[in-house]
């Protein structure tokens, strides 16, 4: 408990802070004490003012700026990076995977020059598996950070967790009233809420001794799309069937894309659920997370669709 009092006194830095991942660490950060500076390229947006009003230090940073990056990492002892791989929401359209490590380059090159105490990176599980076997590019380029997160020495912690429940949340997957994605229905997939990324991230930098060196796979559920949807359907009380959408037309509009969800349905993720349990016992499984957050916000989604479409 001491190590623990001591250690929350510190600064960590969030960079990402406004994405999900970020807000999750943020807030789980501050729950435990610690003083935070949440990076971000836009201070005055509402995700950055929230994080303020919770108690964050908000400071202007963007990954494609070392200086700014260097500048907002002085004087701190821990940093978490995370960075927006290829589709993911508020990227531009022309975003690559080698952006994605240009930008998780610079955030470790500037914790390098910092002196950072503790760097903590979100991977993706089976990143490590790119020496075996052919891996979608989103797994590859964060297996490419993680390489020069080794190759500069840091103090560093590697999470690799897989597939995210907020998924589910969105148009990414529902669409005209089914549940839809490149996924087949009956393989089971790995998934995990990233409010315990959060949870974990936080439990890293308490203790420092156990978890520098170390790199470890997240799960909290594995369920098949159908029992996805038939989950979302109970907790909303509606029917959502479930509709594959086929992976050449996926193909269509992106190769890349197409074998992410080839792999998925033909190798996939094979974290340890109950191994993150005993790390993590509050680990939420879907139907926990549904009752906690996820049905309010798939509501919420499908509300505004439904209201976009009878003003249209």
């Amino acid at each position: 408990m001491e190590t623990i009092v001591k250690l929350t006194k510190k600064t960590v830095v969030v960079a990402g802070a406004t994405g999900l991942q970020g807000r999750a660490v943020t807030h789980h950060l501050l729950r435990d004490g610690w003083r935070v500076r949440a990076l971000t390229r836009d201070p005055d947006g509402p995700q950055a003012m929230a994080l303020a009003q919770a108690g964050a230090q908000v400071v202007r940073a963007r990954m494609e700026d070392v200086g700014s990056l260097r500048a907002a990492a002085e004087g701190a002892w821990g940093l978490f990076s995370v960075q927006p791989t290829v589709g993911s929401p508020g990227t531009a359209p022309d975003f690559t995977a080698d952006d994605e490590v240009r930008w998780g380059v610079n955030v470790a090159e500037a914790a390098h020059a910092a002196g950072i105490g503790h760097f903590v990176f979100t991977s993706v599980a089976e990143a490590d598996r790119h020496l075996e076997e052919k891996l979608p590019v989103n797994l590859v380029s964060k297996w490419r950070i993680e390489r020069h997160v080794a190759a500069l020495g840091l103090p560093a912690t590697i999470l690799r967790p897989v597939s995210f429940m907020e998924n589910f949340t969105g148009g990414y997957a529902l669409r005209n009233g089914n549940l839809s994605t490149g996924l087949a229905p009956e393989v089971p997939q790995q998934i995990m809420a990233v409010d315990d990324v959060g949870a974990v991230t936080a439990l890293a930098f308490s203790r420092p001794e156990e978890w520098i060196g170390r790199a470890v796979s997240l799960a909290g559920d594995e369920l098949t799309p159908v029992q996805i949807a038939a989950a979302i359907g109970k907790a909303l009380g509606i029917p959502l069937p479930y509709v594959q959408i086929p992976v050449d037309a996926i193909r269509a509009l992106s190769e890349d894309f197409a074998y992410a969800n080839e792999w998925l349905n033909e190798h996939g993720y094979r974290a340890d659920i109950p191994a993150t349990r005993e790390i993590h016992p509050g680990t939420m499984d879907f139907s926990t997370w549904l009752e906690r957050t996820g049905a309010s916000r798939i509501a919420a989604f499908l509300d505004s669709a439904r209201t976009a479409g009878q003003d249209g």
